[in-house]
């Protein structure tokens, strides 16, 4: 039992949860100050937290499902569990549909716009996994997709959305895309090999790192405009400052010429580049 459980967890990447999960907090908290002027209640936080777990739970088996005939061709990802024959794919299916069921349980016990949301966000995560079939924006699509974690935190618990939640959501948008096309860059070679879509096999290496770039820019104006647009203050400035800094590192590691520490910039600089962001936003908001 224990060794299936260790399985699903490796299946579904549970260490990436550092990418969305503290934005997600991040819009639970600063929304509910913004909007209540406090903090969100522990029960709150706790819906969420089950929300984004039935949620990414639901969109990694399903990405596993719909993707096994491509990841078994790929040698980066041929020991996935699917093609690698350590789940079947009924398991995974029941996995899904558990997963969905806690993602609807929980967004009922939050709010009304919360569950009149909900159908965007499940068509969304359906939706990315397809995306690399047809289009090179795929990256774009799952920014879009992680952004509904700090949108809906922020949805959650104010049972509103204005433009200071869609600043954030646009944030995270262009961040995720930003680090999921170096990311992608490890596959150029195999996406054009089997006509798959994505902007390094469009585009190329060195375009595809001036792309990422770019969107880190943008990622980089929307956490300003974020200081601009609310009562943050120099605490969460100084956490920008730190965040600059990441992104900053994260680019200079990675080159046209040198691609080995695609991990680092990819898992290590973004898990702690939220995690800063959320702190500092904490902190920001606690002493206050």
């Amino acid at each position: 039992m224990f060794r299936k459980i260790r399985i699903f967890l490796e299946m579904i990447k549970i260490e990436h949860t550092l990418f969305a999960l503290p934005f997600a907090f991040m819009g639970a908290i600063l929304g509910s100050m913004v909007v209540n002027n406090t903090f969100p209640s522990w029960m709150q936080i706790m819906w969420v937290l089950l929300a984004m777990v039935g949620a990414r739970s639901a969109a990694f088996g399903l990405n596993r499902i719909i993707d096994q005939a491509i990841d078994a061709k790929n040698p980066r990802t041929a020991m996935r569990a699917i093609p690698a024959g350590l789940l079947k794919n009924g398991e995974v299916i029941v996995f899904i549909i558990i997963s969905f069921i806690l993602l609807f349980w929980a967004s009922s016990n939050l709010n009304v716009l919360s569950m009149q949301l909900l159908p965007i966000a499940v068509f969304m995560l359906v939706l990315y996994s397809y995306t690399k079939r047809f289009t090179w924006l795929c990256h774009v699509v799952l920014g879009m997709t992680i952004g509904l974690a700090p949108l809906g935190g922020w949805v959650a618990v104010t049972g509103t959305m204005d433009w200071t939640a869609i600043v954030l959501y646009v944030t995270i948008v262009f961040w995720t895309a930003g680090f999921d096309i170096i990311y992608a860059c490890q596959d150029l070679e195999f996406d054009q090999g089997e006509g798959l879509h994505s902007i390094p096999s469009r585009f190329g290496l060195v375009q595809s790192l001036q792309i990422a770039k770019f969107f880190h820019v943008i990622t980089a104006i929307g956490f300003l405009a974020l200081l601009l647009m609310t009562d943050l203050s120099w605490w969460y400035g100084a956490g920008m400052l730190i965040t600059y800094g990441i992104l900053l590192y994260e680019h200079y590691i990675v080159s046209p010429n040198d691609m080995s520490r695609v991990q680092t910039a990819f898992f290590t600089m973004n898990s702690v580049l939220s995690l800063v962001v959320f702190t500092f936003t904490l902190i920001d908001l606690a002493v206050k």
